[in-house]
């Protein structure tokens, strides 16, 4: 069975090209909108298996893609939402990160470099994970970097700790730095106990762990 895909861009070629591209990989587009109303219309309808939602949507292209997305999160609970942005927006990382549900991804369109990383994120979100991009990791990782428990980190922990924001895997993480699992393992436990949050074996309760850490701290 097709995973089943609600796309919102109000930029037609745009738009055209991301219903092309997921049902080149085997997704079903249920519905290709191009307004915040018409998204929620779409979502609360369609109840996809995920929303990929452009944040800025007409009629006032502010930030009504994100909030037509919140609105369904809040009418149906988990539901997965990749949103993409022309830029950073913390504020926009933090509302999607409250409700600790998982299920969300916060992609830059200028970092998307091939249609292989997007259509991962797109499932890795479908699936309940999350797909954060490195810069809002980053970004929340600067704004709690007095925090003094994230001071207390190596670097190389740091990096394991960003690695694990995005939601990689331990797997994933050691191909990165060129570790073993074993490695990284410890590298997390001792990352865990320094923040102070329970381990676990399962990556999407690990991942949403630190998000929620990161977006308590910065309060």
């Amino acid at each position: 069975m097709s995973t089943r895909v609600v796309i919102a861009e109000d930029l037609h070629l745009l738009r055209e090209g991301l219903v092309h591209l997921l049902r080149a990989h085997g997704f079903e587009v249920v519905a290709a909108v191009e307004s915040g109303p018409e998204l929620l219309k779409a979502l609360t309808e369609e109840r996809p298996d995920v929303a990929v939602v452009d944040v800025r949507l007409p009629p006032t292209f502010t930030d009504e893609g994100l909030q037509a997305s919140l609105a369904a999160r809040r009418a149906i609970p988990g539901l997965p939402v990749l949103v993409l942005s022309q830029h950073v927006e913390q504020l926009y990382a933090r509302e999607l990160l409250a409700d600790g549900s998982g299920a969300i991804g916060y992609l830059l369109k200028d970092r998307v470099f091939n249609s292989e990383q997007f259509v991962d994120a797109v499932r890795r979100v479908a699936a309940g994970g999350t797909a954060m991009d490195p810069e809002v990791i980053a970004k929340l990782l600067a704004s709690t970097a007095r925090h003094e428990p994230l001071g207390a980190l190596t670097p190389r922990e740091r990096e394991v700790l960003e690695l694990m924001a995005e939601g990689r895997s331990n797997t994933a993480i050691s191909q990165r730095l060129f570790l073993s699992e074993s490695a990284v393992g410890k590298h997390t436990a001792s990352i865990f106990g320094k923040l102070g949050l329970s381990p676990s074996d399962d990556d999407n309760r690990r991942v949403l762990a630190v998000l929620a850490y990161l977006n308590a701290a910065r309060s």
